[in-house]
């Protein structure tokens, strides 16, 4: 690979997160968990009418991927908005397109109707510049056979001159059209008044967000992201194909089945940045490395039938610079004859040369298409979320490692000799950190520090997790 890495194409973002970022994440975190309590409001229209920016609008977010190109939402996004002290949850669906042969067409209309099926009501979006079309007549058609409260949305009404254009979608039969703009927000006022009428009344107590594993599967494209989240979950939650860049947003769903409880994240496919060609997807991969950056362990999926490459060196090298756990799942486990011991040992030995200096985490054979072993990953995943958390006393660490230090001192420098005093470890900190009090703490080198973390990994299991040591004179 020359030129510029997907690393350093995206290094400023994974160095340095937006302090904006991560509230909306950790906004998305509460409303996620929140939306079991209330009402599911879910938006449906054809493809570019503005679902997208209004779930956007509504949520206070950018959660949604937003773009002029037809099909840019494929997978269900679930947010929550509140207004006027009510709150309900919101569902963005993809472009509905009607009967279709193409992939992800009739994929993305699967989708549309999952959404509908789950919502309580339903909000149809028409395009107020395009005026009434056939696919609108369809959809009217298709949602005149649900019991289900609906609201008819003239978006792009941008201004007062454009709102007589909604008298047009009166045709559809669906009640009194409501002229809105998501873009500039005219009109979204009146339009939540009589959403928040149409739903039942219902006391939402404010819920603490829980402190929960934020477990993100990464990724190049194809490797088996969304089939993984979609066998965990059990349901089509995600859209699948065979076609790389499939999935364009990071999908979070809340996992709470088999005694497990955590945050799931599918994010799009990260490839090289030679081969990104579409701002859709260059969007898609920024997702993902926001994703990875507020998570706290990251499953990276390579594929058996391809072996580790230099674009999941990239992933990886993202992982590793953002502290996060690790797990290594060598997906399409099924599609590989030979499946000894040996063979496996191989895989593994070549993953961790590809990966090393950090070679301690755990690396699972898997195939998310037949069950195989996914549900190990869980368990390991909280395994290593748990170890993050471990805190080592002085005493402990001072009884062991000193004996260790004094048996291999550092190396002198210019005659020098460098002298360990104590070690002691950082409290409070997300990753494990420990830190080394010294006389000359600026000669001490990397091979040496490399010596430090394999002897602490070797007394206590930090394994998954990476450790940060720090040296300090004293």
């Amino acid at each position: 690979m020359t030129g510029e890495t997907a690393t350093e194409r995206f290094a400023p973002l994974v160095t340095s997160p937006r302090a904006e970022d991560l509230f909306q994440y950790r906004q998305h975190i509460r409303q996620i968990h929140t939306m079991a309590n209330s009402k599911l409001v879910a938006l449906v229209g054809r493809p570019n009418v503005g679902k997208s920016t209004l779930f956007n609008r509504l949520t206070e977010s950018r959660t949604a991927i937003v773009s002029d190109t037809p099909g840019t939402t494929r997978d269900r996004q679930y947010g929550r908005c509140e207004w006027q002290g009510r709150s309900f949850s919101i569902v963005d669906t993809g472009g509905w397109v009607g009967q279709s042969d193409e992939t992800f067409e009739s994929a993305i209309n699967k989708q549309v109707e999952m959404g509908l099926a789950e919502a309580d009501l339903i909000v149809f979006l028409v395009d107020v510049k395009e005026g009434l079309t056939p696919l609108d007549m369809e959809i009217a058609n298709m949602l005149r056979r649900t019991d289900k409260p609906l609201m008819v949305v003239a978006n792009k009404a941008d201004n007062f001159t454009m709102d007589a254009y909604a008298a047009e979608f009166y045709a559809l039969s669906l009640g009194d059209p409501y002229p809105i703009s998501a873009t500039n927000g005219a009109g979204t006022g009146d339009f939540l008044d009589a959403l928040v009428a149409l739903l039942p009344e219902e006391s939402v107590e404010e819920e603490k967000v829980p402190d929960m594993l934020r477990l993100a599967i990464v990724g190049r494209p194809n490797a088996g992201k969304s089939t993984l989240v979609n066998t965990l979950l059990d349901e089509d939650r995600h859209i699948v194909t065979d076609i790389s860049g499939t999935t364009r947003d990071s999908i979070y769903t809340h996992y709470d089945r088999f005694g497990h409880n955590l945050l799931l994240v599918d994010t799009a496919g990260v490839r090289e940045k030679r081969k990104v060609s579409e701002d859709i997807e260059y969007y898609s991969v920024l997702r993902s490395i926001t994703a990875i950056e507020n998570s706290d362990v990251c499953v990276l999926m390579l594929d058996a039938t391809q072996g580790i490459e230099a674009v999941d060196v990239n992933v990886y090298s993202i992982v590793r610079k953002n502290n996060k756990g690790l797990i290594v799942c060598i997906n399409k486990w099924d599609l590989i004859e030979e499946k000894g011991k040996e063979v496996m040992e191989t895989y593994k030995a070549a993953i961790r040369s590809r990966l090393a200096p950090f070679t301690d985490f755990p690396i699972l054979f898997i195939s998310a298409l037949t069950r195989q072993r996914v549900l190990k990953i869980l368990d390991l995943a909280e395994e290593i979320y748990a170890k993050r958390k471990t805190r080592i006393s002085t005493g402990q660490l001072n009884k062991v490692l000193l004996p260790i230090i004094g048996a291999t001192p550092p190396p002198m420098i210019k005659g020098k000799m460098i002298k360990i005093k104590y070690i002691t470890m950082l409290p409070g900190v997300t990753v494990p950190s420990f830190v080394f009090f010294c006389n000359l703490p600026q000669w001490i080198r990397e091979p040496y520090k490399r010596f430090l973390e394999n002897k602490i990994r070797a007394n206590w299991d930090f394994s998954g997790t990476p450790i940060n040591l720090f040296f300090r004179e004293k």
